[in-house]
C-alpha cells in the first residue's frame, strides 16, 4: 500500500495505526466463529463487539482500518466544516456588534493540517493493534471468498461458520464526456489538497456536494455548485433545501440547479466545463472538480460467486431483513447492501448481525428509526417519513411546525432561519416524522427520533421540561402546538362552563 498523501508525520502516524507496513498477519484458528470483510465501520463494531461476547473473530482489510469514516469521510470533512464554520461567523460578526479586522482570512493549508493532525489523533481507535488487543485476528491484504465457508487473504484460508461482507462503497465515476481524461477530485482525495483551489465546480446537490462546497466557499475558493435537481438534497423537506438555498446565496456560491454537464476539456492550467442548465449551455473554467455525486457498493472482487452470494453492482449486496445474504452463513452490513448510507447506520446494522449470526436472533433492518443529518450551516436533519411519503403509503398526517425566529435562544443567537417539523397520524399524537433545520439539528434530531423509538407522542414530549433559553425548547412548542390543536371549541366551551360553575 502506498503512502497517504501528503506524505507528513500525521499522515504517517495514521498509517501506522490503520495499516502498518511491518503488519505481521497471524496463523488462523482452525475455523473461526466470525470472518468479517472490511474493517469500516461496520466491519470494525462487527468484530469488536462479537470478540467481546467470546467469539474467535477473524477481520479482514485491504486498505485502511476505519474505512470511509475515519480516512475520507467523516472525520475530516467536520474539521475542516468546524474551520469554515469560523470564517462564516467572522463575516457575521458585525450582526452581534463584534468589529473583525479586515484583510481576516482563513489559512488553507493551516486548516488541512489541522484535520490531518486531529484524523491522526483519532486513528488509534480504529488500529490493527488495538483490534489485536480486543482478542481479534487482524488480517492485512485482499479477502476474497473461496468457498461458501471459507476466505483466502495473504496466502492464508480462514475458515468460518459465519461471515459478514462489510466492504462498504466507493464514490460514483461520473459518465461525463473528457472528465476522467482532465481529472477530478472525489471525497477519497480532496482531503489531500494542501492549496486552496482558487475556483471549484462540486457536480452534485447531494450531502456530500453541499457539506464541502459551502466549506470550501468559506475557506475562499470561488465555488460553483452543479445539481441535476430543482433543489439541493431532493429527497428532503422543501422548505428545508430552501434556506439552504439562500444561505448559499448568501456565501456567494454559484448555484446551477437542474443542470448537467454534456463535456470538460483541458484550458491550460484549467478545466473548461460545459453546462447545460434548462437547456441552455454555459461554459465555465475552474482549477478543480469535485464530484460528489453519490456512492456505489463494493462488491467487486470478492468472490461472492464463489460463495453463493447474489449481489449487484449497484445495489449491492443482496439480504433479506435479518441482513442474512442467499448464503444462510453469510451476512452483510453497511454501505454494501443499504440503501441509507450512513456511518451511524453501518454500526446498527452491525449490532443486528452480532445478534442475528451468532445468536439466531431475528432483529429486523426494517425495524430500525434511522435519522440522518446534512451538517450544512445551518443544518438539515431528519427521522421518519416525510409529508409526501406518507400520503403515498395512504396515511394522513397533522403537521406541526415552529419556526426558530419565534424562539427566543435563536433571536438572541441570530440564527434564526431554520424550524422544527413534526408530522404525526392523523388524529393521534404519534411521531411518524420530523424535520429540523438550525445550526445544531443533528444534535437536536435524537430527542424526536428517541420519541419515535420509545413509542412516546407529542403530548408526551410537551411535558419535558426544556432549559430556557435553548433552541431545541421549539421542540417542546411543537408538542405544546399539538396539545392546543386538541382544545376544540366544544372542549373550550365545557372548560368556560366548568369555570365560571367552580368560581
Amino acid at each position: 500500500m502506498g503512502a497517504v498523501l501528503p506524505d507528513d508525520e500525521y499522515n504517517r502516524v495514521l498509517v501506522e495505526n490503520v495499516h502498518p507496513q511491518r503488519w505481521q498477519n497471524p496463523e488462523p484458528a482452525a475455523r473461526y466463529n466470525l470472518v468479517v470483510l472490511g474493517a469500516g465501520t461496520a466491519g470494525l463494531v462487527t468484530a469488536a463487539g462479537a470478540a467481546g461476547l467470546g467469539a474467535r473473530v477473524a477481520l479482514v482489510e485491504r486498505h485502511l482500518m476505519g474505512g470511509d469514516c475515519l480516512n475520507v469521510g467523516c472525520v475530516p470533512s467536520k474539521c475542516i466544516i468546524r474551520s469554515s464554520r469560523v470564517t462564516g461567523d467572522v463575516r457575521d460578526a458585525h450582526l452581534l456588534g463584534i468589529r473583525i479586522p479586515p484583510g481576516t482570512a482563513a489559512d488553507f493549508p493551516a486548516v488541512m493540517e489541522r484535520m490531518r493532525r486531529l484524523r491522526a489523533r483519532i486513528s488509534h481507535h480504529d488500529s490493527a493493534r488495538r483490534f489485536r488487543d480486543l482478542g481479534v485476528d487482524v488480517f492485512l491484504g485482499e479477502g476474497r471468498f473461496a468457498g461458501p465457508d471459507r476466505m483466502e487473504v495473504a496466502g492464508k484460508t480462514l475458515r468460518f461458520r459465519r461471515a459478514v461482507i462489510a466492504t462498504g462503497a466507493r464514490p460514483v465515476d461520473p459518465p461525463v464526456e473528457g472528465l476522467a481524461e482532465v481529472g477530478y477530485l472525489t471525497n477519497e482525495t480532496v482531503f489531500s489538497l494542501t492549496e486552496r483551489p482558487r475556483r471549484l465546480l462540486v457536480l452534485g446537490g447531494g450531502p456530500i456536494g453541499c457539506e464541502l462546497a459551502q466549506a470550501f466557499r468559506r475557506l475562499g475558493s470561488e465555488v460553483i455548485i452543479a445539481g441535476r435537481a430543482p433543489q439541493f438534497l431532493p429527497r428532503e423537506d422543501q422548505d428545508a433545501a430552501a434556506i439552504l438555498a439562500r444561505a448559499f446565496q448568501r456565501d456567494g456560491i454559484d448555484i446551477r440547479l437542474n443542470t448537467t454537464i454534456s463535456r470538460v476539456v483541458a484550458a491550460g492550467e484549467g478545466k473548461e466545463v460545459h453546462l447545460v442548465t434548462d437547456g441552455r449551455e454555459d461554459v465555465v473554467t475552474v482549477e478543480e472538480i469535485l464530484a460528489g455525486a453519490g456512492r456505489t457498493p463494493n462488491v467487486e472482487g470478492l468472490g461472492l460467486e464463489e460463495a453463493g452470494v447474489t449481489y449487484d453492482t449497484r445495489s449491492g449486496v443482496k439480504v433479506n431483513d435479518y441482513l442474512q445474504t442467499t448464503n444462510p452463513a453469510i451476512y452483510a452490513a453497511g454501505d454494501v447492501c443499504l440503501a441509507h448510507k450512513f456511518t451511524h447506520t453501518a454500526d446498527a446494522t452491525a449490532r443486528i448481525v452480532i445478534q442475528n449470526a451468532l445468536f439466531r436472533g431475528r432483529k429486523k433492518l426494517s425495524a430500525l428509526t434511522i435519522p440522518w443529518c446534512t451538517y450544512t450551516d445551518p443544518e438539515i436533519a431528519h427521522v421518519g417519513m416525510y409529508e409526501q411519503q406518507a400520503g403515498q403509503k395512504g396515511m394522513e398526517v397533522d403537521t406541526f411546525t415552529r419556526q426558530l425566529s419565534d424562539m427566543d435562544r435563536a433571536i438572541a443567537d441570530g440564527e434564526e432561519e431554520g424550524f422544527v417539523k413534526v408530522h404525526v397520524r392523523k388524529g393521534t399524537d404519534r411521531i411518524v416524522g420530523a424535520t429540523i433545520v438550525a445550526r445544531h439539528a443533528g444534535e437536536m434530531i435524537s430527542e424526536i427520533t428517541l420519541a419515535m423509538v420509545g413509542n412516546l407522542g407529542l403530548r408526551t414530549l410537551a411535558t419535558v421540561i426544556h432549559p430556557y433559553p435553548t433552541q431545541a425548547e421549539a421542540i417542546k412548542q411543537v408538542a405544546d402546538a399539538y396539545n392546543r390543536s386538541r382544545l376544540t371549541p366544544f372542549i373550550k366551551g365545557v372548560f368556560r362552563r366548568w369555570l365560571e360553575w367552580t368560581h
